[in-house]
């Protein structure tokens, strides 16, 4: 296979291809790509999955895109794990390979376990549970008759219920008190009957007189008379249950009406629970209905379970588990030593760069304190130059015995020094003008040396 071919998989473990050196390393970071590649299809498939279950099943379009960015997601974080060496840069001038990576911390392996862990479980239960959905059906089902059958029990439903029960028992009542009126009534109808043909038999000779005909005041005409009375008291009936009908109409009519209300409220009530306990069909209570057949039937459907779990948790944690059990090895001794080289040329550099900045500093310093040492050998120069042209100049120029007096005297003078040196003798020494140029008499002019006398 060609070399480019070869890399590809070490490129998808994140894995510098320049480092593999070995076979065994080449053939470990392989086997992590390979991993890596599978694990992107099943957390593109467990999170489609996750998302679908979600929306109770509704197969949304969406969830095709979702499930690649969570796929995304956990390889990018398994390619950083696999890819993250350890490197530590203590001791860079050590060339002892115990001290190219860091020890390993507890918090490092239980951190990354941990998370790897979380995405499995995220990513699989939604797959454990498009892998048992009739079973999960069936529970649901089951759990919603028991929740519908619970809320007839209790809340509105329960108390509208009881109230048409009593609807429905006052209007038994009625009707009971109306029946009982015409019972009596067509009893002593069937009385009167009985008692009208006793008479007709009597007065064929066929009563207990063996008498023919029905003469008034005689067996036959008693028969007669209390035939009539019964009949007369079941038309009073008749009577009296119209009137208590009639009282009882309006009663019946506001019981039928909050009845058929109440009914009605009763069926919407019914729908409505209906429609909200179906719709709790998600994720929750899709876990927790295969948690209760995990536990209700452990050796029918628990093992399963668990097997296929470990098992896709096991897929998941296949790059990372190769990755910690491969610690120390030669791409990571190699990576190590390609770092802390790095790190020690800059460590030197930087020094370099220091100890330059330091000289630099010091040249600097002593070009500044010799250039003020020039300097200030400079004034000594001319000032030595100008006391010593002051002196020739002293003892060249001869000055008037006054000028020297004034200059002797260390006191304040009211008379102003040019009045003595001006043929204007009289000025008070203020001037708006530049002052004029001094008179010096010729006996008092005297050659300044290498100068020729006129």
């Amino acid at each position: 296979m060609p070399k480019g071919r070869r890399d590809v998989l070490l490129r998808v473990a994140n894995v510098n291809p320049a480092s593999v050196t070995t076979h065994t390393d080449r053939v470990l970071y392989s086997a992590i790509g390979v991993f890596v590649v599978l694990y992107f299809v099943y957390a593109t498939v467990g999170g489609a999955a996750f998302i679908d279950a979600g929306s109770n099943y509704q197969h949304p379009w969406y969830r095709w895109l979702i499930g690649p960015m969570v796929a995304a997601g956990v390889v990018a974080y398994d390619r950083a794990v696999v890819g993250r060496v350890s490197i530590s840069y203590e001791q860079l001038e050590s060339t002892d390979p115990k001290h190219f990576l860091k020890k390993p911390t507890i918090g490092l392996y239980a951190g990354r376990l941990g998370l790897a862990l979380l995405f499995a479980v995220l990513i699989t239960e939604p797959l454990m549970l498009t892998r048992y959905q009739g079973e999960i059906d069936a529970r649901l089902n089951e759990v919603h008759n028991q929740q519908l059958s619970r809320v007839d029990r209790t809340g509105a439903v329960a108390t509208w219920t009881n109230r048409l029960a009593q609807l429905e028992r006052e209007t038994a009542g009625d009707d009971a008190a109306v029946q009982g009126l015409t019972d009596r009534a067509a009893q002593k109808r069937q009385d009167a009957r009985r008692l009208y043909q006793q008479a007709v038999d009597d007065s064929a000779g066929g009563g207990v007189t063996r008498a023919a005909g029905c003469p008034s005041g005689g067996s036959c005409d008693q028969l007669v008379r209390r035939s009539r009375s019964l009949d007369d008291e079941a038309t009073s009936l008749d009577v009296q249950a119209g009137r208590l009908l009639d009282t009882q109409r309006a009663g019946r009519a506001a019981r039928s009406s909050e009845q058929s209300e109440l009914t009605e409220r009763i069926a919407d009530q019914r729908e409505a629970n209906e429609v909200a306990i179906k719709a709790d069909s998600g994720f929750g209570a899709r876990t927790a209905a295969m948690w209760h057949l995990v536990t209700s039937d452990f050796w029918g459907v628990g093992v399963f379970y668990l097997g296929i779990t470990l098992l896709l948790v096991a897929l998941d944690c296949a790059a990372v588990g190769l990755k910690f059990a491969s610690r120390g090895n030669a791409y990571e001794r190699n990576e190590a030593r390609i770092a802390r080289r790095r790190e020690h040329e800059a460590t030197l550099i930087h020094e370099r760069e220091i100890q330059d900045a330091r000289t630099y500093g010091e040249a600097m310093a002593r070009v500044v304190a010799d250039g003020i040492e020039a300097a200030t050998h400079d004034a000594d120069v001319v000032r030595d130059s100008a006391e010593r042209a002051s002196a020739v100049l002293r003892k060249s120029v001869v000055v008037p015995a006054e000028i020297r007096e004034l200059t002797a005297h260390n006191g304040r003078h009211h008379r102003p020094l040019h009045a003595e040196l001006f043929d204007d003798a009289t000025h008070d020494g203020r001037h708006r003008r530049p002052p004029r140029t001094p008179v010096v008499h010729a006996e008092e002019q005297r050659a300044l040396p290498g100068e020729s006398a006129s």
